[in-house]
């Protein structure tokens, strides 16, 4: 019984996908499209080197192309803020005197313990304030 030679490569690609399931190394999935797209060469009809330099071109090509854009988006940090970093920034209105002890602001819809970032200063109701900052259950303003 003889095995054609597309076969053989399906064959490499699944075996390659193997360790890609087992290890979550990206790279092996790339190597198995190369081995998917050799398949394709030798099943119409390309000799052997054909079918190689099209698994090592594809192959290089995508880790090429893929491995540095997958690494620049794991690296990078999302750019919606939530929870308390969404917070920050945002303006509130000042519910109940605030300073250096105390106060209370309407935040986000919400109401929050509230203190001045700057002890000295002390801002009255119905005054729009920027929170600078979370402190557990309270905001920090400015």
């Amino acid at each position: 019984m003889d095995i054609e030679a597309w076969v053989w490569w399906l064959i490499g690609a699944a075996g390659l996908g193997i360790p890609l399931v087992i290890t979550a190394m990206p790279e092996f999935g790339m190597l198995a499209v190369g081995a998917i797209a050799a398949s394709g060469v030798a099943g119409l009809g390309g000799d052997l080197v054909a079918q190689v330099l099209v698994f090592v071109i594809v192959s290089v090509a995508l880790i090429a192309v893929v491995r540095p854009i997958a690494n620049r988006h794991r690296f990078q940090r999302p750019e919606l803020a939530t929870g308390i970093d969404a917070l920050k920034g945002r303006q509130a209105v000042v519910l109940e005197r605030v300073d250096g002890s105390g106060g209370r602001i309407k935040l986000a819809g919400e109401i929050w313990s509230a203190r001045s970032l700057d002890t000295d200063t002390s801002y009255e109701p119905g005054q729009q304030v920027d929170v600078v900052e979370i402190d557990g259950a309270t905001a920090v303003v400015l």
